[in-house]
């Protein structure tokens, strides 16, 4: 490494007094000479929980008779630099059972899967006239088309739809059972609520074809 500058000291000068400790600069790494006027001299930094970062000062010069000048001084991470990760927005890393007693978890006002009560009116062919009353009047939001289109495919795709090994094996299928509950609204076609105490989904949605051991119709035949 040629300190072409004469400027290594000047460097490491800087770069102590913007850690605000002597300790915290490690050896000189390199030294970069970008052009003849600009040099970055790099030291390790032994700062606590930052490991494999590095002092990052960046000399220059007008010209050949100008004495050097510190630009910059940063801490930067070096290939194998331990860093924090991306940071990611609440409502993308939020997760179904992360919201406990007491937490709120805000909707953001952009958010697709929800319209103004009197939005939904005009294009939602597939509410009923009683429901497009206590959504006009009730409610300040309801479910956009995308809420819920996501929640059917989040629903239908999961536990409780007709892919799982339970409903597989099921006699016959929920919308058959006497204790399926459809539920109201444009959803009523494809979900309800189980209400046996005995079924593993009681209380939950179930898909019309999903199923289970605890069907109304698997009857004890008598002897």
């Amino acid at each position: 490494m040629t300190d072409t500058f004469d400027a290594l000291e000047l460097a490491r000068s800087a770069a102590i007094e913007d850690s605000h400790d002597a300790k915290f600069v490690g050896e000189l790494v390199s030294i970069d000479q970008e052009d003849e006027r600009i040099a970055t001299y790099l030291f390790e930094a032994a700062l606590p929980g930052y490991a494999g970062w590095r002092w990052v000062v960046t000399i220059i010069k007008l010209d050949e008779d100008s004495p050097a000048t510190i630009a910059d001084v940063v801490l930067l991470p070096g290939q194998d630099s331990l860093i924090a990760p991306e940071w990611v927005p609440y409502k993308e890393r939020i997760e179904p059972g992360d919201v406990g007693v007491g937490d709120i978890v805000p909707t953001s006002a952009d958010d697709v899967r929800l319209v103004g009560g009197f939005d939904a009116l005009p294009g939602d062919e597939d509410l009923e006239l009683f429901e497009q009353i206590e959504l006009g009047l009730g409610r300040a939001r309801v479910l956009s088309i995308v809420g819920r289109d996501a929640a059917s495919k989040r629903w239908y795709e999961g536990d409780r739809g007709p892919n799982t090994p339970v409903a597989q094996y099921a006699p016959l299928p929920c919308h058959s059972c006497g204790f399926f509950i459809p539920i109201a609204g444009s959803l009523r076609s494809a979900f309800g609520v189980c209400a046996n105490a005995l079924s593993p989904e009681d209380a939950r949605v179930v898909s019309v074809d999903h199923g289970c051991g605890a069907h109304s119709q698997a009857l004890i035949v008598p002897e």
